[in-house]
Protein backbone atom coordinates (compact mmCIF):
# COMPACT_ATOMS: atom_id res chain seq x y z
CA UNK A 1 0.00 0.00 0.00
CA UNK A 2 1.15 3.80 -0.78
CA UNK A 3 1.42 5.98 1.68
CA UNK A 4 -0.34 9.15 1.98
CA UNK A 5 2.89 10.76 1.01
CA UNK A 6 2.81 8.96 -2.20
CA UNK A 7 -0.74 9.49 -2.70
CA UNK A 8 -0.58 12.85 -2.37
CA UNK A 9 2.28 13.78 -4.85
CA UNK A 10 1.75 15.23 -8.11
CA UNK A 11 5.18 15.27 -9.33
CA UNK A 12 5.63 15.30 -13.46
CA UNK A 13 1.66 15.90 -13.65
CA UNK A 14 0.30 19.05 -15.40
CA UNK A 15 -2.94 20.88 -14.55
CA UNK A 16 -4.84 23.69 -16.48
CA UNK A 17 -6.81 25.92 -14.42
CA UNK A 18 -9.05 28.15 -15.86
CA UNK A 19 -9.21 31.86 -14.06
CA UNK A 20 -5.84 30.91 -12.83
CA UNK A 21 -4.71 34.32 -12.17
CA UNK A 22 -7.65 35.10 -9.81
CA UNK A 23 -7.73 34.81 -5.98
CA UNK A 24 -8.88 31.24 -6.13
CA UNK A 25 -7.12 29.77 -9.00
CA UNK A 26 -3.74 31.31 -8.02
CA UNK A 27 -4.34 29.70 -4.35
CA UNK A 28 -5.23 26.50 -6.08
CA UNK A 29 -2.11 26.45 -8.85
CA UNK A 30 0.38 27.02 -5.72
CA UNK A 31 -1.17 24.34 -3.67
CA UNK A 32 -0.88 21.91 -6.39
CA UNK A 33 2.90 23.46 -7.76
CA UNK A 34 4.08 23.02 -4.33
CA UNK A 35 3.78 18.70 -4.73
CA UNK A 36 5.19 19.32 -7.74
CA UNK A 37 2.48 19.56 -10.35
CA UNK A 38 3.30 21.89 -13.65
CA UNK A 39 0.66 24.35 -14.34
CA UNK A 40 -0.57 26.11 -17.49
CA UNK A 41 -2.34 29.30 -16.21
CA UNK A 42 -5.22 30.14 -18.14
CA UNK A 43 -6.75 33.22 -18.03
CA UNK A 44 -8.42 36.34 -20.35
CA UNK A 45 -5.72 39.08 -18.30
CA UNK A 46 -2.45 38.41 -19.63
CA UNK A 47 -0.30 39.88 -17.50
CA UNK A 48 -1.44 38.43 -14.41
CA UNK A 49 -1.62 35.29 -15.61
CA UNK A 50 2.41 35.61 -16.90
CA UNK A 51 2.79 36.49 -13.52
CA UNK A 52 1.33 33.72 -11.68
CA UNK A 53 3.38 31.59 -13.89
CA UNK A 54 6.69 33.59 -13.46
CA UNK A 55 5.85 33.07 -9.30
CA UNK A 56 5.34 29.66 -9.67
CA UNK A 57 8.03 28.74 -12.04
CA UNK A 58 10.84 30.70 -9.53
CA UNK A 59 9.10 29.56 -6.11
CA UNK A 60 8.41 25.76 -6.59
CA UNK A 61 10.64 24.48 -9.69
CA UNK A 62 7.76 23.82 -11.77
CA UNK A 63 7.32 24.35 -15.56
CA UNK A 64 4.67 26.62 -15.48
CA UNK A 65 3.46 28.23 -18.48
CA UNK A 66 0.17 30.90 -19.19
CA UNK A 67 -2.16 31.25 -21.93
CA UNK A 68 -4.94 33.78 -22.51
CA UNK A 69 -8.16 32.71 -23.39
CA UNK A 70 -11.92 33.52 -23.64
CA UNK A 71 -13.62 29.82 -22.84
CA UNK A 72 -16.67 30.86 -24.14
CA UNK A 73 -14.92 30.99 -27.51
CA UNK A 74 -14.45 27.68 -29.34
CA UNK A 75 -11.13 29.32 -31.61
CA UNK A 76 -9.72 30.46 -28.81
CA UNK A 77 -10.26 27.56 -26.30
CA UNK A 78 -9.01 25.10 -29.38
CA UNK A 79 -6.16 27.25 -29.24
CA UNK A 80 -5.56 26.79 -25.43
CA UNK A 81 -5.59 22.85 -26.29
CA UNK A 82 -2.73 23.29 -29.07
CA UNK A 83 -0.85 25.01 -26.64
CA UNK A 84 -0.71 23.06 -23.52
CA UNK A 85 -0.18 19.66 -25.82
CA UNK A 86 2.82 22.42 -27.45
CA UNK A 87 4.02 23.16 -23.87
CA UNK A 88 3.55 20.67 -21.82
CA UNK A 89 3.01 17.37 -24.39
CA UNK A 90 0.22 16.20 -21.89
CA UNK A 91 -2.61 17.20 -19.33
CA UNK A 92 -3.73 15.02 -16.11
CA UNK A 93 -5.81 17.68 -14.37
CA UNK A 94 -7.97 20.38 -15.51
CA UNK A 95 -9.95 22.65 -12.83
CA UNK A 96 -12.77 24.41 -14.25
CA UNK A 97 -12.55 27.87 -12.27
CA UNK A 98 -13.34 30.57 -14.47
CA UNK A 99 -15.96 33.10 -13.49
CA UNK A 100 -17.23 36.26 -15.41
CA UNK A 101 -15.08 39.15 -14.17
CA UNK A 102 -17.13 42.03 -14.39
CA UNK A 103 -20.23 41.86 -11.91
CA UNK A 104 -20.91 44.54 -10.40
CA UNK A 105 -22.47 44.37 -6.47
CA UNK A 106 -25.07 47.12 -7.79
CA UNK A 107 -25.96 44.55 -10.70
CA UNK A 108 -25.73 41.20 -8.49
CA UNK A 109 -28.07 43.00 -6.17
CA UNK A 110 -30.98 43.95 -8.28
CA UNK A 111 -34.45 42.29 -7.84
CA UNK A 112 -35.45 39.08 -10.30
CA UNK A 113 -37.74 41.84 -12.54
CA UNK A 114 -34.82 44.28 -12.93
CA UNK A 115 -32.29 41.29 -13.86
CA UNK A 116 -31.40 41.52 -17.87
CA UNK A 117 -30.51 39.31 -20.57
CA UNK A 118 -26.97 41.53 -21.05
CA UNK A 119 -26.33 40.74 -16.98
CA UNK A 120 -27.94 37.19 -17.51
CA UNK A 121 -25.57 35.76 -20.57
CA UNK A 122 -22.25 36.56 -19.95
CA UNK A 123 -22.14 35.18 -16.09
CA UNK A 124 -23.93 31.83 -17.85
CA UNK A 125 -21.94 31.31 -20.42
CA UNK A 126 -18.52 31.79 -18.79
CA UNK A 127 -19.95 29.23 -16.13
CA UNK A 128 -21.52 26.32 -18.45
CA UNK A 129 -20.54 27.16 -22.23
CA UNK A 130 -16.99 27.89 -21.15
CA UNK A 131 -16.64 24.90 -18.54
CA UNK A 132 -18.27 22.65 -21.51
CA UNK A 133 -15.94 23.84 -24.51
CA UNK A 134 -12.75 24.18 -21.96
CA UNK A 135 -13.42 20.37 -20.83
CA UNK A 136 -14.44 18.94 -24.66
CA UNK A 137 -11.43 20.55 -25.86
CA UNK A 138 -8.99 18.86 -23.44
CA UNK A 139 -10.66 15.40 -22.57
CA UNK A 140 -8.81 13.49 -25.38
CA UNK A 141 -5.18 14.77 -23.66
CA UNK A 142 -7.01 13.97 -20.24
CA UNK A 143 -8.17 10.18 -21.51
CA UNK A 144 -4.51 9.88 -22.20
CA UNK A 145 -3.54 10.42 -18.42
CA UNK A 146 -3.57 7.48 -15.94
CA UNK A 147 -4.27 9.72 -13.25
CA UNK A 148 -7.04 12.36 -14.96
CA UNK A 149 -8.43 14.08 -12.92
CA UNK A 150 -10.95 17.19 -13.49
CA UNK A 151 -12.58 19.51 -10.90
CA UNK A 152 -15.42 21.99 -11.32
CA UNK A 153 -16.15 24.77 -9.09
CA UNK A 154 -19.48 25.82 -7.98
CA UNK A 155 -20.77 26.86 -4.88
CA UNK A 156 -23.09 26.63 -2.23
CA UNK A 157 -25.55 28.14 -4.23
CA UNK A 158 -26.06 25.60 -6.97
CA UNK A 159 -26.84 23.33 -3.85
CA UNK A 160 -29.60 25.37 -1.45
CA UNK A 161 -30.86 28.92 -2.48
CA UNK A 162 -29.91 32.10 -1.08
CA UNK A 163 -30.57 33.80 2.17
CA UNK A 164 -31.68 36.79 0.95
CA UNK A 165 -31.75 38.35 4.37
CA UNK A 166 -27.95 38.40 4.02
CA UNK A 167 -28.28 41.33 2.06
CA UNK A 168 -31.51 43.63 3.57
CA UNK A 169 -30.52 47.32 3.53
CA UNK A 170 -27.16 46.75 0.74
CA UNK A 171 -26.85 47.59 -2.92
CA UNK A 172 -25.28 43.72 -3.06
CA UNK A 173 -27.10 40.66 -3.56
CA UNK A 174 -27.52 37.27 -5.17
CA UNK A 175 -28.74 37.15 -8.78
CA UNK A 176 -30.47 34.91 -10.87
CA UNK A 177 -27.64 34.17 -12.73
CA UNK A 178 -25.53 32.85 -10.03
CA UNK A 179 -27.58 30.29 -8.95
CA UNK A 180 -28.30 29.08 -12.16
CA UNK A 181 -24.74 28.46 -13.40
CA UNK A 182 -23.47 27.08 -10.76
CA UNK A 183 -25.90 25.13 -10.62
CA UNK A 184 -25.36 23.85 -13.97
CA UNK A 185 -21.87 23.44 -12.72
CA UNK A 186 -23.13 20.94 -10.22
CA UNK A 187 -25.08 19.10 -12.50
CA UNK A 188 -22.75 19.03 -15.37
CA UNK A 189 -20.25 17.62 -12.91
CA UNK A 190 -22.65 14.44 -12.14
CA UNK A 191 -23.16 13.98 -15.70
CA UNK A 192 -19.06 14.09 -16.85
CA UNK A 193 -18.39 11.61 -13.97
CA UNK A 194 -21.00 9.16 -15.68
CA UNK A 195 -20.10 9.76 -19.05
CA UNK A 196 -16.52 9.79 -18.80
CA UNK A 197 -14.83 6.88 -16.16
CA UNK A 198 -14.01 5.14 -16.05
CA UNK A 199 -10.67 7.14 -17.64
CA UNK A 200 -11.34 10.60 -16.15
CA UNK A 201 -12.61 11.41 -12.61
CA UNK A 202 -14.56 14.72 -12.42
CA UNK A 203 -15.83 15.91 -9.10
CA UNK A 204 -16.53 19.30 -7.82
CA UNK A 205 -15.87 22.05 -4.84
CA UNK A 206 -18.46 24.20 -4.04
CA UNK A 207 -17.57 26.93 -1.67
CA UNK A 208 -19.31 29.23 1.15
CA UNK A 209 -18.96 32.56 0.99
CA UNK A 210 -15.36 33.50 0.43
CA UNK A 211 -13.91 36.85 2.46
CA UNK A 212 -13.55 40.05 -0.29
CA UNK A 213 -14.02 43.18 2.02
CA UNK A 214 -17.36 42.58 1.91
CA UNK A 215 -19.95 45.49 3.74
CA UNK A 216 -19.37 44.81 7.70
CA UNK A 217 -23.39 44.33 8.21
CA UNK A 218 -23.43 41.84 6.00
CA UNK A 219 -20.06 39.91 7.01
CA UNK A 220 -21.82 40.14 10.79
CA UNK A 221 -24.93 38.53 9.61
CA UNK A 222 -22.90 35.60 7.42
CA UNK A 223 -20.66 34.77 10.47
CA UNK A 224 -23.91 34.39 13.03
CA UNK A 225 -25.07 32.26 10.54
CA UNK A 226 -22.00 30.11 9.91
CA UNK A 227 -21.29 27.00 12.47
CA UNK A 228 -18.01 28.04 11.86
CA UNK A 229 -17.69 31.28 12.54
CA UNK A 230 -15.81 32.69 10.02
CA UNK A 231 -15.97 33.27 5.84
CA UNK A 232 -13.81 30.91 3.96
CA UNK A 233 -10.42 32.20 2.08
CA UNK A 234 -8.44 30.79 -0.29
CA UNK A 235 -6.52 28.71 1.79
CA UNK A 236 -9.74 26.20 2.60
CA UNK A 237 -9.76 25.42 -0.74
CA UNK A 238 -7.00 24.07 -1.46
CA UNK A 239 -7.33 20.93 0.34
CA UNK A 240 -9.95 19.93 -1.56
CA UNK A 241 -8.50 20.64 -4.62
CA UNK A 242 -5.51 18.63 -3.72
CA UNK A 243 -7.86 16.04 -2.19
CA UNK A 244 -9.68 15.83 -5.62
CA UNK A 245 -6.62 16.08 -7.85
CA UNK A 246 -4.90 13.68 -6.26
CA UNK A 247 -4.63 9.66 -5.75
CA UNK A 248 -5.87 10.63 -2.31
CA UNK A 249 -9.37 10.39 -4.02
CA UNK A 250 -8.85 8.15 -6.40
CA UNK A 251 -11.92 5.93 -6.15
CA UNK A 252 -13.72 9.33 -5.78
CA UNK A 253 -15.74 10.35 -9.12
CA UNK A 254 -18.88 12.34 -8.96
CA UNK A 255 -19.06 14.41 -5.69
CA UNK A 256 -19.86 17.68 -4.76
CA UNK A 257 -17.85 18.96 -1.44
CA UNK A 258 -19.10 21.78 0.04
CA UNK A 259 -16.31 23.56 1.62
CA UNK A 260 -18.82 26.18 3.68
CA UNK A 261 -17.75 26.25 7.28
CA UNK A 262 -21.12 24.64 7.64
CA UNK A 263 -23.40 26.80 6.31
CA UNK A 264 -25.58 23.85 4.66
CA UNK A 265 -25.60 21.65 8.37
CA UNK A 266 -28.48 23.63 9.13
Amino acid sequence: MRSVHELMSLQGRVAAITGGAGHIGRAFAQSLAELGCNICILDVAKDRAEEVASSLRDTYRVKASSFVADITDERQVAEMAQHIVKAHQRLDILINNAAYPSLSVAEDGKKLEDQTLEQWEPNVNVCLRGTFLTTRAVTPLLRQSKNASIVNIASIYGVVGPDMRLYDGLEMGNSAWYAAAKGGIVQLTRYLASTLAPSIRVNCIAPGGVWRNQPESFHVRYVARTPLQRMAVEEDLCGAAVFFTSDLSSYVTGQVLLVDGGWTSW
